[in-house]
């Protein structure tokens, strides 16, 4: 029996069954072991807590013999290359960032000054080019917690990663979705990151029945602009790639904080890692390292 380590909250043992059941049906027993981690423990944003929070305890169990497999968000995960496992990217869900708003409003009919709940540069710096006028607090706890804040009164709005609410069976929560042309979402937003220790060749073949190569060559497309530029997860840069006929289409953008400038950029070619460069070197060469500061 394959034991998949995940966090503990609805969002994340619902991700982590998905693989679960997905490794059952195709023939190879699993189950979930939840495992707590320091960002499940905390309150404070991400941004003070650390780059890589939630993917390091699961890791540790991984590497300690305590999970065969461990699940996560994509965009969690650090981009510098783990040796010690093997990573595998299954089918993707819905990259969009979503809208939750009281009274069913959009972006655009909301108030004047209205109080909108994100902690995410890159959501901050997006919401402030649009509506400059927007009250945005910080926010943070599991997707019931946010959405708490809406149906309390104490915010007006919330922006998630859509892919969170369709996972929790929380879509139709979504008032608005953004494309991602005009709201543009994390690299690897929607994607999962399903690894195992590199030397359990049973795991490697379990994990690997799950392997999706669009996924996969789209999160590494967009990984490599954050990898190229030395950015962490929780920089104000975006990424969007798409495949079509073998040929990544990708574009990635770089967000002053407070919405007065942003800088994108596109390009296509049939190598991932070489299109990500190229997109992350046009964006530095045109200032992005002064953005991000």
């Amino acid at each position: 029996m394959l034991q998949i380590g995940t966090r503990g909250s609805h969002l994340a043992t619902t991700q982590a069954g998905h693989v679960r059941d997905a490794l059952i049906e195709a023939g190879y027993p699993a189950e979930l072991k939840i495992v707590s981690t320091a960002g499940d423990l905390s309150q404070a944003p991400v941004e003070r807590i650390g780059v890589g929070v939630f993917t390091s305890a699961l890791r540790e169990e991984l590497f300690a013999g305590g999970v065969d497999i461990a699940v996560h968000s994509m965009k969690d995960l650090p981009t510098a290359y783990e040796p010690r496992t093997h990573l595998i990217v299954p089918v993707r869900e819905d990259r969009r960032e979503a809208l939750i708003a009281r009274d069913g409003l959009t972006l655009a009919d909301l108030p004047e000054g209205a109080r909108v709940g994100t902690s995410a540069p890159r959501r901050i710096s997006q919401l402030r080019a649009a509506r400059p006028d927007l009250d945005i607090r910080p926010l943070r706890g599991n997707i019931e917690t946010r959405m708490g804040y809406v149906e309390a009164g104490d915010l007006d709005a919330i922006v998630l990663a859509y892919a969170g609410l369709a996972r929790g069976g929380y879509g139709d929560r979504a008032t608005q979705l953004f494309a991602p042309e005009e709201f543009m979402p994390a690299p690897a937003q929607g994607a999962l990151g399903v690894e195992c220790r590199v030397d359990d060749a049973a795991a490697r073949e379990a994990i690997d029945s799950l392997f999706d190569a669009d996924a996969a060559a789209q999160a590494r497309a967009e990984r490599t602009v954050l990898a190229t530029m030395e950015a962490g997860c929780t920089a104000p840069v975006a990424a969007t790639a798409t495949i079509e006929g073998g040929e990544v289409s990708l574009r990635a953008g770089v967000f002053a904080l407070d919405g007065s400038r942003q800088l994108t950029h596109a390009a296509t070619g049939r190598d991932p890692e070489a299109v990500g460069r190229e997109v992350a070197e046009e964006l530095l060469s045109r200032g992005a390292a002064e953005l991000m500061d």
